[in-house]
């Protein structure tokens, strides 16, 4: 929340939808020349690059369909929103990618058991590049969208298409040194490595959808500009209670603050309205939920300890 500008759900919508159909777009043109090349080379690292394009259109409608749903308004059934359609599109994502290393593990081992030369290595070299130019537009335009939006999908899917700008390099490396040095275990030995990165980038994917899936708490810098927007209200003598979580595209955000005892209810009302404009501002995709309590009553907050990361001695 804390690196994306301020714009509200709609616009934030509409960039999302735009970045998730371009990735089906350019995953869709890579598969057909990825494949006509593979094809042409018997390439082991090539192949890997077909299956990481064929996972990524996978993964890429599938967050499409997530976005367009997470995006939707509350509804009677689910009055929060569909905002966790994020996060669960993210752990699918992440199982694709993981599925794609093990098979490209297994392809590596039989081409390190069995050598073979490759052929055709330049068909090869000129369709990764082409690859390497559509993901370098695609991952730029997503990085826009993810200053703009913080959308989870759309970094997940940008971090893999990174991942991607590097695994296209590692395969022409690849056809270059099998080709010219006629040494054939650079290609599965490449394989390999691409397929150990691939699982690094699961296990990315993996951990930031289960941050939302467990309601974790929004960023401490966050948390402290809320605090800090509500304490700025002259009427504001304390804040407590003070809660939050993300879900998708939205933020929820409960807080309770300590007024005067003796103003009216509805003095006490335009005061909380005031704060959560402040706030809303601030996050302009998040639901704000204000509870007034009079200052200096006597009531038990719920505390919550922070863990401390274990020092070893």
């Amino acid at each position: 929340m804390t690196e994306t500008t301020a714009i509200d759900r709609e616009q934030a919508a509409r960039l999302m939808q735009r970045a998730t159909g371009f990735a089906v777009a350019v995953a869709m043109i890579m598969i057909t020349a990825k494949l006509v090349a593979w094809i042409a080379t018997d390439s082991v690292s090539l192949l890997s690059s077909l299956l990481d394009s064929l996972l990524d259109a996978a993964a890429s409608v599938l967050n499409f369909i997530a976005v367009r749903h997470a995006v939707s308004p509350a509804d009677r059934e689910h009055r929060f929103g569909h905002g966790k359609a994020e996060p669960l599109a993210g752990l699918g994502q992440a199982a694709f990618i993981g599925g794609s290393a093990v098979f490209l593990f297994i392809e590596a081992i039989h081409h390190l058991a069995e050598p073979q030369p490759i052929s055709n290595s330049l068909v090869g070299i000129v369709v990764m590049m082409g690859a390497i130019g559509l993901t370098l537009a695609l991952v730029l335009y997503q990085r826009f969208v993810i200053s703009r939006t913080g959308s989870l999908v759309v970094s997940a899917d940008e971090l893999h298409y990174r991942s991607d700008l590097i695994l296209n390099l590692s395969v022409i490396l690849s056809l270059m040194i099998s080709a010219n040095l006629n040494w054939p275990y650079a290609d599965p030995l490449f394989g390999m490595a691409i397929g150990i990165w691939i699982l690094y980038g699961a296990w990315q994917v993996a951990q930031k959808a289960l941050v939302q899936l467990m309601d974790h708490e929004l960023p401490d810098a966050d948390r402290a500009r809320i605090r800090s927007l509500a304490l700025k209200h002259p009427a504001i003598r304390a804040v407590h209670d003070l809660r939050t979580r993300a879900s998708g595209p939205m933020a929820f955000i409960q807080v309770h603050l300590e007024m005067d005892g003796n103003l009216t209810l509805a003095e006490a009302h335009r005061i909380s309205d005031e704060v959560e404009a402040e706030i809303m501002a601030a996050f302009p995709r998040a639901e704000v939920i204000i509870h007034q309590d009079p200052a200096g009553l006597d009531e038990p907050h719920q505390e919550f300890p922070r863990r401390e990361a274990k020092v070893k001695a």
